[in-house]
């Protein structure tokens, strides 16, 4: 029974029910059976793991099913350490082997054995393996502890690498091919090549970052390496393909005083890199990625909520028995390595569409999700509380070691300094925003710029003052600062080059994303008489054809619609500006947090626009939040402005300036286009699903909305579809 995507367990099954906690026994080891506990599994430090007990001669699991942070407080004393700071359910480090010993445990932390507290008994489960608990203790031992109960694995393999030992010049990142090394005791040992297999390589190259093996000619190396003496910790392996990490793999260790590769020599893997990570631009064109499977809202490469095309149009997959497996294959496929982390509960963020997946159930081998068996949603299944995410393994670059942040109060913040060849220096802050800032964020594995800073005296505690690099443009997908386009000569002007470019990051950042259906259902046009528009024509609210009307006689044509904006980030959206700057305006009675919170475009098929509006940010308020969420942010009495994650902002259709002035539209076919945050002004996991787009039909006196929905909801195909011919959009994707 997997537990929900909050990493809470299901409601329990009828028989669970009747089982409940106040009837649920003590599972007492009988007979004075001694127990002993170990954490194992992939991937894992010594304070976390898979957990699982010897009792009867027999090493068990634990079910997550009812599994608590109090279960884990229990078990991690009893491995030696202080307490407990987290669980894992969902056979996050792998699944075990043999019996499931103890299902449904409930502890109320205060035990001094795991057999005191309750739970179905000893044996007694309707649990699989892909359930399989795991805890996470705090690094710090009890004092004068013991550890005759844990159990300690002296052959664990926990990382690997590559070892370039053919040709002497420096090779380009990442590392590809090379001597398969893994780490033993803080040294690093070799693994011997006897009976290696395709399989082994698949699952290292996973481990390093890579979706794909390639053969690897061993006579090249063969001669360079007989010259070399070797230590081999593992004399075979004996992987399937499907693991996630080596140390999942049947492994054979040496044997004191024995041979060690006979007629062998130490293990070669070559791997064939992503397009990201391909360096020749010939070799890019042979890798294609999915095009029906994407990453969103992620911080770093690699990672994000998985979404899924169907019928043209993308959607999110939900958590239910959301495996490391599943989460590989769209790793792999996205050309990544295998997946270091299969996250549940919205870990990176809810979607807005459609949910198309439930109960993935994937080998690892699939090249493809959508070839993985799965059910299909009702709305009794799933919610985007449960939208499923990963956290795949990425190429080594050494990215982070061309650039460094420096001054600030915190590793997270300071002055931005790069290194151009074999120097140190700053950049120039001129045209430096949230796009530069993120991908510098990016490459230093710090997550989001909250704040593009392009004032940084007070960071300057370096003593690197030479600026070298000015003219930096990106488009904020980039991996690193050097990427973007900047000037080759440097050329920055006096007062920019006073103060250099510095950047805020954060683990987290908000996303705005309007509701389109309530923009469809809300839409209607009003003739506004002028004496009610003084206000809004303060605020230019209106077309400029208005300045030249006979006030205060006469009308304006506008089209008004609802708007409710969403934060399904992960941080609450915030105004950039501080409430000491905010200008209040007397005529409406509020102040402006923003000075453009949103644009209202009607445009031509062919992209011209015949009428615009905009927003500026009235106040930016929770007018409501999903069902558990507290609302934080309320105008009244100058409060804080904000929107909070799972919260929303509605600015309704009869709100001044909610609206665009068509007085001057001829009737026909366009389309409507709403772009929230459209300067960039504040820090958010996606832009790109910032901008709203409907079909817009207007005959001199009604108008109508259709196909409404925000721009990166639909496949590349349908959005051209769209463009092109407006309202021609439901036959191609029903």
């Amino acid at each position: 029974m997997p537990p929900t995507a909050s990493g809470c367990p299901r409601p329990p099954s009828l028989l669970v029910l009747w089982l409940s906690a106040s009837t649920l026994p003590s599972p007492s080891a009988a007979h004075g059976d001694r127990l002993k506990f170990r954490l194992v599994g992939y991937p894992r430090k010594h304070n976390e793991g898979r957990i699982e007990v010897f009792y009867q001669g027999e090493w068990g699991t634990i079910c997550d099913d009812d599994f608590s942070l109090a279960n884990a407080q229990v078990l991690c004393r009893q491995l030696g350490f202080v307490s407990a700071t987290g669980w894992a359910h969902s056979a996050k480090y792998g699944k075990g082997q043999g019996k499931i010993w103890l299902d449904n445990v409930l502890c109320n932390g205060g035990e001094k054995s795991i057999d005191a507290c309750k739970s179905r008994g000893w044996g007694s489960s309707d649990c699989t393996h892909d359930e399989d608990a795991g805890v996470v203790c705090k690094d710090e031992r009890i004092p004068g502890f013991v550890d005759s109960n844990a159990h300690v694995d002296e052959n664990k393999v926990e990382e690997v690498r590559l070892r370039v030992v053919v040709g002497g010049a420096k090779r380009r990142m990442p590392v590809t091919e090379g001597v398969l090394e893994v780490k033993h005791k803080d040294s690093w040992t070799q693994v011997c090549d006897l009976g290696w297999t395709p399989k082994n390589t698949r699952v290292v190259c996973g481990m390093l970052g890579f979706p794909h093996e390639r053969k690897v000619n061993k006579k090249f190396y063969k001669l360079s390496l007989e010259r070399q003496k070797h230590h081999f910790l593992v004399h075979s392996v004996a992987c399937t393909g499907t693991e996630v990490h080596l140390a999942a793999c049947p492994l054979e260790f040496s044997r004191p005083n024995a041979t060690a590769c006979p007629g062998g020599m130490p293990a070669v893997v070559s791997c064939m890199p992503g397009p990201l990570f391909t360096l020749h631009s010939n070799a890019k064109k042979k890798l294609k990625i999915s095009a029906n499977v994407r990453l969103k809202g992620g911080a770093r490469v690699g990672e994000g909520r998985v979404e899924v095309l169907k019928n043209s149009q993308w959607g999110t997959v939900c958590d239910d028995r959301w495996s490391l497996q599943s989460a590989s294959v769209v790793c792999r496929e996205l050309g990544f390595g295998s997946a270091k982390e299969a996250l549940t509960g919205a870990r990176m963020g809810q979607g807005m569409g459609p949910i198309h997946m439930n109960e993935v159930r994937c080998t690892g081998l699939e090249r493809s999700l959508w070839a993985c068996p799965f059910k299909n949603v009702t709305k009794e299944d799933c919610s985007h509380t449960e939208d499923a995410a990963v956290r795949c393994h990425v190429p080594y670059m050494g990215l982070e070691d061309s650039v460094r942040i420096v001054g600030g109060r915190t590793n997270y913040e300071g002055r931005v300094e790069v290194e151009v060849g074999p120097r140190w220096g700053t950049v120039c802050s001129a045209g430096w925003t949230t796009k530069e800032a993120m991908v510098v964020c990016r490459q230093l594995g710090l997550g989001y710029s909250m704040h593009a800073v392009s004032e940084t005296w007070y960071w300057d505690s370096s003593n690197v003052t030479e600026m070298v690099m000015s003219g930096v443009k990106c488009t904020g997908a980039e991996m690193s600062l050097s990427q973007c386009q900047h000037h080759k000569v440097l050329n920055c002007q006096k007062t920019a080059a006073k103060f250099a470019a510095g950047v805020i990051c954060s683990e987290s950042a908000s996303d705005l994303v309007l509701n389109a259906p309530v923009v469809q259902e809300t839409v209607y046009i009003e003739d506004r008489p002028l004496h009610m528009l003084y206000c809004a024509a303060e605020e230019n609210c209106l077309s400029k054809t208005a300045a030249s009307a006979n006030w205060p006689y006469g009308h304006r044509r506008l089209l008004r619609f609802s708007s409710q904006i969403h934060n399904i980030g992960r941080s609450d959206f915030r105004p950039k500006a501080g409430r000491h700057s905010w200008v209040w305006h007397a005529c409406h009675g509020h102040y402006h947090s923003m000075d453009i919170f949103t644009h209202y475009d009607l445009l031509t098929s062919n992209g011209t626009k015949v009428a615009e509006g905009h927003k500026a940010s009235f106040c930016l308020e929770d007018s409501e939040c999903y069902e558990g969420i507290s609302k934080r942010y309320e105008c009244a009495n100058f409060g804080e402005q904000g929107v909070t994650v799972g919260c929303w902002d509605l600015y309704r259709h009869d709100i001044d300036c909610q609206w665009i002035d068509i007085t001057d539209v001829k009737p026909g076919n366009y389309i409507l286009q709403i772009v929230i945050n459209p300067n960039f002004e504040v820090a958010e996991s996606d832009f790109t699903n910032n901008a709203m787009k409907c079909n817009c039909k207007y005959d001199g006196h009604r108008i109508w909305l259709h196909n409404c929905h925000n721009g990166d909801a639909f496949s590349e195909e349908a959005e051209r579809l769209f463009e092109k011919y407006p309202g021609q959009l439901n036959n191609h994707i029903s």
